[in-house]
């Protein structure tokens, strides 16, 4: 998708909003309509002044939060609530938010767990559906992980429609990455094509933080702080033995967002390697002399590589994974035996050690702040739905709550610009060239 325009972030409803907002009586309580939001409450796509000023129309995303009138009457929704792909931290707290502001707030006699991601909406697998309560829901944010269960891979999509049908959903949340909500646009197109009344919402979910119009993606800073905990292992290590290097490979498969902003955290990273920066391991301007260098001089490295990075070193394989993703060729354990092979031909003594976090950092429970956010989303997400508004995400886009279209935020992936102020920062931190070549 190139540049947005207004036409591109329109927001689809059901239909006419006629049933006043059981929120109504509560925010008379507080004296003021303010907390009610309309939908020509927009937030402008862009903040520099040079972007606004190109074209006709400033393209705008629609605010989030609760509407006046609402499209569903509450006793008459039946939730589902699906998270798909890999775990990250905050999912059980998106789980929750749904929840408690559907059960409290608009008075939603009914909330399911699809298990095991779209599977749960396929009969074939024997899957049965998860009654949520407000005792089945009570501390599951206290842990990392989904309490509903998640899987890879694409369903049929007229099977899992025929399923939601047959249950009675017309509320559906997803709770996934660009994947998982282009299977969810795929289960709304169907829906709609069936004149079924359901609506469907995303919470965006990517623990690489690679979706594109949010400021974040939650998890994000969970993972971030405990790679950095990882780096500090790896520096420990390193400084504790002569010619010592530590060897940290971090989530980021196309986007090395959490291997650069850990390293800025962590203050002790000599050498960054992530997707969107090409290097070469030989010769005078090559990594591996690089590395060699640093060690004699200061007897010890920190290297920090994201599991996308360096992939241009291997030959393409063709092999995807259940979710039809390339699977990437282990650039840790190759980088590691690469060093290895270097320091040996210098006749050079090294303690390498190697340190692969990744089911560490995602399986852990949200940080406080991560948890702020997760519930926001999920408040965000049921306003959203109860107004009747489909095919959508909700995220946080200049520090305010919107509505951006899923086809949107599915165009294209978000990357470290290698030109920009992050990775600027990043160079700055490490003292590395800005390139190996």
């Amino acid at each position: 998708m190139s540049e947005l325009k207004a036409a591109d972030l329109i927001i689809r409803s059901l239909g006419e909003r006629t049933i006043t907002s059981p929120l109504e009586k509560f925010f008379s309580q507080m004296g003021s309509d303010h907390a009610f939001y309309e939908d020509d409450n927009r937030i402008a796509v862009y903040h520099r002044l040079g972007k606004i000023m190109q074209g006709d129309e400033i393209p705008c995303f629609e605010s989030a939060g609760p509407r006046r009138n609402i499209y569903f009457k509450p006793s008459e929704v039946k939730i589902g609530i699906i998270t798909c792909g890999g775990i990250c931290p905050g999912l059980n707290d998106v789980i929750r938010a749904l929840f408690m502001q559907a059960h409290y707030r608009y008075g939603v006699p009914e909330v399911y767990g699809i298990p095991y991601g779209y599977e749960g909406l396929v009969p074939e697998f024997g899957h049965r559906l998860i009654k949520l309560t407000p005792e089945y829901v009570s501390s599951i944010h206290t842990f990392g992980g989904t309490a509903i269960g998640t899987s890879r891979g694409p369903q049929s999509v007229k099977v899992m429609v025929d399923r939601l049908q047959e249950i009675g959903i017309n509320m559906l949340f997803v709770i996934g990455g660009d994947g998982s909500q282009r299977g969810a646009m795929a289960i709304e197109a169907e829906a709609t094509s069936r004149g079924c009344k359901m609506v469907v919402v995303g919470v965006p979910k990517t623990i690489d933080n690679d979706l594109i119009y949010m400021d974040k993606s939650f998890g994000y800073e969970t993972a971030c702080a405990a790679a950095v905990n990882a780096i500090q292992s790896a520096h420990t290590e390193a400084r504790s033995a002569r010619n010592g290097v530590g060897l940290v490979k971090l989530m980021g498969r196309h986007s090395g967002f959490i291997a650069s902003s850990a390293a800025i955290a962590s203050g002790d990273v000599n050498c960054v390697l992530i997707p969107e920066t090409p290097f070469v391991l030989e010769g005078d301007n090559g990594l591996l002399e690089y590395i060699r260098q640093r060690v004699n001089k200061r007897h010890h490295a920190v290297v920090i590589v994201a599991e996308g990075a360096g992939q241009e070193l291997f030959q393409k394989s063709g092999v995807t994974d259940a979710s039809g993703n390339t699977k990437l060729h282990d650039i840790g354990t190759f980088l590691k035996g690469q060093i290895e092979d270097y320091f040996r031909k210098c006749k050079t003594e090294l303690n390498l050690k190697y340190i692969d976090p990744s089911y560490i950092i995602r399986s852990v429970a949200a940080s406080p702040q991560d948890r702020i956010y997760c519930m926001r989303l999920g408040q965000a997400a049921v306003h959203a739905a109860m107004a009747g508004k489909t095919g959508l995400v909700v995220a946080r886009w200049h520090g305010a709550y919107v509505h951006v279209p899923m086809n949107v935020v599915t165009s294209r992936r978000r990357t470290v610009d290698p030109g920009g102020d992050l990775w600027l920062s990043v160079l700055e931190s490490t003292g590395q060239p800005a390139r190996f070549f």
